[in-house]
């Protein structure tokens, strides 16, 4: 199974903003600012909506080198070929999951206590996101924060690369990055931002020797 380096800025491209954004073009100026890993969530869409949305954004991606992964849809990810999905804890099971998508594919887990950590990690994920951070508002919330004290609580747990998620801000990404992250999962952080490109640049330039690439 590959390990294609996975770490920076995860950019999460949510259906929920459609409307305000053009959710291709902001991919592509994220991917002109140097962000190579995107994930498509729509948790409201018809199948065939997530398909077509999935697939263009597919597109987009490919054509600019970046990794694309699908949230949640392990039959949307193989439909559009794209490069990964991410799981939640109520979704399929990791080793099913992984029997769907084949060796080569990547499979992110979500994650937000130390025992998930361990789960995912035996379980042979490629990546974990961990959180909530911080509060955040672009999903409901199921889970409380736990800080950048959990961050380096569960750090020693894994080797795989930690994605820390929610409510996440230029501001706190120093301490995050000190307590172990190798990236920070963002949405409202950039979606919402008043200047998308800046914010995007200022996200980027705290990871200025990373990225996350196809494998050759």
């Amino acid at each position: 199974m590959f390990q294609p380096s996975l770490s920076g800025v995860y950019l999460l491209l949510d259906e929920q903003w459609a409307p305000r954004h053009n959710l291709s073009t902001v991919l592509e100026l994220a991917a002109g600012c140097g962000i190579r890993l995107f994930q498509y969530r729509n948790k409201i869409g018809s199948p065939r909506d997530v398909f077509a949305k999935a697939r263009e954004l597919r597109e987009v991606a490919a054509r600019l080198g970046a990794l694309f992964i699908v949230n949640d849809r392990c039959d949307v990810a193989l439909a559009v070929e794209a490069d990964g999905v991410h799981l939640g804890q109520d979704d399929l099971p990791l080793d099913l999951a992984r029997q769907v998508m084949g060796r080569h594919k990547i499979i992110g887990i979500s994650t937000h206590r130390s025992e998930e950590v361990t789960q995912a990690t035996r379980g042979g994920a490629n990546y974990i996101g961990y959180g909530p951070l911080f509060p955040t508002t672009t999903k409901e919330a199921h889970e409380a924060p736990v800080g950048c004290a959990g961050l380096r609580e569960i750090r020693s747990l894994t080797p795989l690369p930690v994605f820390a998620i929610g409510g996440i801000t230029v501001d706190s990404l120093e301490e995050i990055v000190d307590s172990g992250a190798n990236g920070v999962a963002v949405a409202s952080a950039v979606l919402n931002a008043s200047n998308i490109e800046q914010t995007i640049r200022d996200f980027v330039s705290h990871f200025p020797a990373s990225s996350s690439s196809l494998p050759e």
